[in-house]
């Protein structure tokens, strides 16, 4: 009954529609530390932001009847894996605070709804293992980018923690990894196709 709402085109339109403007909302949010950072590491420093634009592209694609694998595979992978983050930095963050912050409890929230949309569509991906790599490589590589160039998303207070939080990052991109080759590429992973695909 669930994926049947989820492959609706008006679901999938509005979908659309909220994750554009949440991706638009994301990169907006990002533009102090854009300011403040070279160029040339733009592209890596709005991870969660850059995740949701992935999934539009890939619900443009649906959209138009079509798959669009190698962005499913950085959608699915990114948005689990930045949704997850962000809720882990979000409790870290308030935990240090000591106090509840609307604004960490929002984007606790919009984070993990992030997470759940990547993992609730893992049925109706196309994903084959050349872009399962691609998509790994991308995480793991952004990994490197945020803690060996020190381009992690700031988060005010936990700067001391670096260490400890990169570590644990590479252990949730390893997760995140783990669930997506389950999901997606074992034999026995749970397919469906879209009504127009039967």
């Amino acid at each position: 009954m669930m994926y049947r709402y989820l492959a609706n085109r008006s679901f999938l339109r509005l979908l659309f529609i909220v994750n554009l403007l949440g991706a638009v909302y994301g990169y907006i949010w990002y533009l102090p530390q854009l300011k403040i950072t070279e160029p040339r590491y733009w592209l890596f420093v709005p991870d969660s932001p850059t995740a949701i634009l992935f999934f539009v592209f890939v619900l443009m694609a649906w959209l138009a009847k079509k798959h669009w694998p190698l962005m499913e595979a950085l959608a699915f992978v990114c948005l689990v894996k930045y949704g997850l983050w962000a809720v882990g930095m979000n409790v870290a963050y308030m935990i240090n605070l000591g106090y509840l912050d609307m604004m960490s409890l929002m984007l606790l929230c919009s984070h993990g709804l992030m997470a759940v949309q990547g993992l609730l569509y893992a049925p109706f991906y196309r994903i084959k293992f050349e872009h399962f790599a691609i998509a790994a490589i991308w995480v793991l590589h952004n990994d490197v980018i945020d803690y060996l160039f020190g381009q992690m998303p700031i988060y005010g207070g936990l700067d001391q923690y670096i260490t400890t939080i990169g570590y644990c990052t590479f252990w949730l991109t390893i997760f995140v990894l783990w669930t997506v080759y389950e999901k997606t590429l074992k034999k026995d992973a749970f397919k469906l196709e879209f009504p127009h695909e039967a």
